[in-house]
């Protein structure tokens, strides 16, 4: 091929190139027009919130055991947890009282020498439901396990009500901001253009923790129920989003 011939297509080559760039820029162009500018677009947020008095209680009780044989050890946690189960367990009923093992170990402990010279082991019994009366009654008549915590929460189906309500309230709030925001720049009203809702709760065990460090300070459980008190929990539904005003 002559050196004509070539630069004759390196030039159509060339052509080819810049005719697609032109008209992919003359595509961007129109699709950029067809687009109008956002005018008149606002965001907002409204929240919603309520607090209420927390219907689930935990009680975790618990014992530890230690010995120079690992057996042995695990023998007497395995009668403490026995023992404990015969009496949660003839009180129980769902919802009101529900009865589970919690966690189970045992390990080595070591000399000065790095040996292992002892076994320690701990085991765990939970009880919970709504029914604060009972559950507090029956910690109160387990003998082989030791108090080791208390929380109160809201249950799930309270939850879920608790977070319905919320919401409703929030996005009420939300319709109501919307269109006195519109009402004020001089609109008659608005369009929805992006919604987002998030939730949030607060409370938890923390109302529980200084009744749990005095019972914590009873070596043994008596008879006597297991004085408790629920404290509150509070849920925070937010909306926020943009309007378009109109």
């Amino acid at each position: 091929m002559s050196a004509a011939a070539g630069r004759a297509r390196q030039q159509i080559a060339l052509l080819a190139i810049c005719t697609v760039g032109f008209a992919w820029h003359g595509l961007t162009n129109a699709q950029a027009m067809a687009t109008p500018a956002l005018a008149n677009v606002v965001q907002i947020d409204a929240s919603g919130f309520k607090e209420v008095t927390q219907d689930w209680l935990t009680m975790r009780l618990t014992t530890t055991e230690s010995g120079t044989d690992a057996s042995t050890v695990q023998n007497q946690l395995k009668v403490a947890i026995e023992s404990a189960l015969v009496v949660a367990r003839a009180q129980a009923k769902p919802g009101l009282l529900e009865v589970r093992t919690g966690q189970f170990s045992l390990y080595p402990r070591y000399g000065s020498n790095g040996k292992i010279n002892g076994w320690q082991g701990s085991t765990e019994l939970v009880l919970e439901g709504r029914d604060f009366a009972r559950i507090s009654s029956t910690a109160g008549k387990i003998t082989s396990l030791t108090m080791g915590g208390v929380s109160f929460s809201l249950s799930r189906e309270a939850r879920q009500q608790l977070e319905s309500e919320v919401q409703a309230q929030a996005i009420e709030r939300f319709k109501a901001r919307a269109a006195e925001v519109a009402k004020g720049f001089g609109f008659s009203g608005y369009t929805l253009r992006e919604i987002g809702i998030s939730s949030a709760d607060s409370g938890g065990d923390i109302a529980a923790r200084p009744r749990v460090m005095a019972m914590e300070a009873k070596a043994a459980m008596s008879d006597a129920p297991v004085p408790v008190e629920a404290g509150k929990s509070m849920v925070n539904v937010t909306v926020s989003g943009s309007i378009q005003l109109r």
